[in-house]
């Protein structure tokens, strides 16, 4: 996948039209330009999966710790 391509998916899932996207760890750099893109970053948490996926979902109320 492109930059462009995470960027609109990363849109898809803050409006809620997914729920999660799966990131593969080969694709995880293309992945994070997009991601850094976003003011509300933070709001995008992903899950590590033990294959190496990471599986991101929208939590608008989400804060670092």
């Amino acid at each position: 996948m492109t930059q462009e391509e995470y960027v609109e998916m990363l849109k898809q899932l803050k409006n809620g039209e997914i729920n999660e996207m799966t990131i593969e760890q080969q694709n995880f750099m293309t992945f994070r330009k997009a991601w850094l893109s976003f003011e509300d970053r933070s709001s995008f948490v992903g899950e590590a999966e033990l294959n190496g996926e990471i599986i991101y979902k929208y939590e608008p109320n989400h804060t670092e710790e």
